[in-house]
């Protein structure tokens, strides 16, 4: 079961250049299909993001991991992490 919500599924769509060069979905249900492929979760705050890396083993600058390009900022306090 994953937390993709409209608003999680249309901040990706508008926003998936941060990511990817070329769209890689332009409808709510081919973001749900693309960010269920890649294994991506939603997050409940900065703190989240970064035991998330640290579990997943990356080797991170926590003053910049915000920035990576994996990581969208919903808008709600919430974070999208898409390994591209």
């Amino acid at each position: 079961m994953h937390e993709f919500d409209d608003d999680v599924l249309d901040y990706f769509i508008e926003n998936q250049g941060q990511l990817f060069p070329e769209d890689v979905a332009s409808s709510r249900e081919e973001a749900e299909a693309f960010l269920e492929d890649c294994c991506a979760v939603v997050v409940g705050s900065v703190d989240e993001v970064i035991e998330y890396f640290d579990e997943a083993g990356v080797d991170f600058d926590a003053d910049s991991i915000m920035d990576a390009s994996e990581v969208f900022d919903i808008g709600d306090g919430r974070f999208l992490i898409v390994e591209g």
